[in-house]
């Protein structure tokens, strides 16, 4: 049985990851005997269910050093068979040029399966390209659901989720969500949250690393101040990521965030900030860089690699993001999270579900509110059901089992 996996952007790098080491895994259980060509064609081993041919694509969506590279690394993720090269774009130019890389990549491997992940261009691109040439696909993360029409990636979770063959659910919500759209149960699996699998398996790893020598590692470049500003381990610390564009193209809704994070969160405590490259451009374009980065209690970070990031939230004393996997993440760390969004495809990370996750949008007075009520409580990790380090195999499973079955029933 040959696999095509699909990553884009580097929310799919940390759900890719557990995935192809449970290929490996299962690969492991078959010797150099047993895969022989006689053995093959003696029957004793069936190809559409035994050894598993993977290969894994990227389309280039992230393809610069900090936001793709250094996750391959630190993620232990093999290179990638085969890199489309599409890059940056409007949604249309990235949506329509992936299709086209990636028919040629269908039909010259002719696999059985295409396997997305997340939500991203990519994963809407590929999915339609493999339904188009009658490829299965299986989309990990299915299910998910905002509700908000007007963000690009609820539009790539539906359609995806209406053309896969088999739908991975990573929570008993999202499994909610694909019933109430008439989804066919034959094709749901409730399979856990693969990105906890990467948590988990890096945690220790990234428990060893010291906060101090992260931030030196990682002080934003580019002003003169940045070789004089050495700072060791701070005992407290928040940290943000914002990159939505809610949330940063338009100044009047950016610059009162901004006063919030210097007047507020960095009055009493160091924030680490690493940035996004479309929030550092914003910042420069409306005036307001120069007083965030010179701000005392404010380190302005280029974009974090993986372990790095992990190691600040499992330190940091509140989280403020956008980031629907950092929401995930905070869950399991137990990392007080505001989240600067109005509604959230994850509602298993809010409080009201269990979660720590409580959702300010970008009202001023919400965080206000919202902020002081986390500083004075405690640190409490939560676990959702499923969410216990093993999503990747049980994906594998239902894919094997759904592969077994479409054989009986030929």
């Amino acid at each position: 049985m040959k696999i095509l996996s699909v990553v884009g952007a580097r929310p799919n790098f940390m759900k890719i990851a557990p995935f192809i080491r449970a290929i490996g895994k299962y690969n492991g259980q078959f010797s150099a005997t047993d895969m022989n060509s006689s053995s093959m064609n003696e029957g004793r081993i069936n190809q559409n269910t035994a050894f598993i041919e993977h290969l894994l694509v990227h389309t280039g969506q992230h393809y610069d050093k900090s936001m793709s590279e250094t996750f391959f690394d630190d993620l232990n993720i093999p290179e990638a068979d085969m890199n489309l090269g599409i890059g940056s774009g409007t949604h249309a130019e990235q949506v329509g040029q992936t299709m086209i890389a990636f028919e040629k990549v269908l039909k010259a491997e002719k696999p059985d399966w295409v396997v997305v992940v997340g939500d991203v261009n990519a994963t809407l691109a590929c999915s339609v390209t493999a339904k188009k040439e009658l490829i299965k696909c299986c989309h990990i993360e299915a299910g998910l659901r905002s509700g908000d029409m007007s963000m690009p990636e609820e539009i790539n979770r539906l359609v995806t989720d209406r053309l896969s063959d088999l739908l991975l659910a990573p929570d008993r919500l999202s499994v909610d969500n694909l019933r109430a759209e008439g989804i066919d149960e034959s094709k749901i699996r409730f399979v856990g949250n693969i990105m906890i699998d990467t948590l988990e398996e890096n945690r220790l790893k990234a428990s060893g690393l010291n906060i101090s020598e992260i931030i030196n590692r990682n002080l934003l470049a580019g002003t003169e101040l940045s070789d004089r500003r050495a700072h060791h381990f701070p005992e407290i610390f928040a940290v943000t990521t914002i990159h939505r564009p809610s949330n940063v193209d338009i100044k009047e809704v950016f610059e009162p965030i901004i006063r919030f994070l210097q007047d507020v969160v960095a009055r009493d405590m160091k924030l680490l900030w690493p940035i996004h490259p479309r929030t550092k451009k914003q910042l420069m374009k409306f005036g307001l860089f120069n007083e965030v980065f010179c701000h005392k209690n404010i380190l302005l970070l280029e974009p974090l690699g993986y372990l790095d990031m992990l190691r600040l939230n499992m330190e940091a004393r509140i989280m403020l993001t956008d980031s629907g996997g950092l929401q995930e993440e905070c869950t399991i760390l137990g990392t007080p999270c505001l989240t600067l969004r109005w509604n959230t495809e994850r509602p298993v990370t809010l409080k009201e579900h269990g979660g720590v996750s409580i959702l300010v949008g970008n009202s001023i007075d919400k965080m206000h509110a919202e902020f002081k009520n986390v500083m004075n409580s405690p640190r409490i990790s939560v676990r959702p059901e499923l969410w216990d380090g093993h999503a990747a195999g049980r994906c594998l499973e239902a894919i094997l089992e759904y592969q077994m079955g479409s054989i009986a029933h030929d």
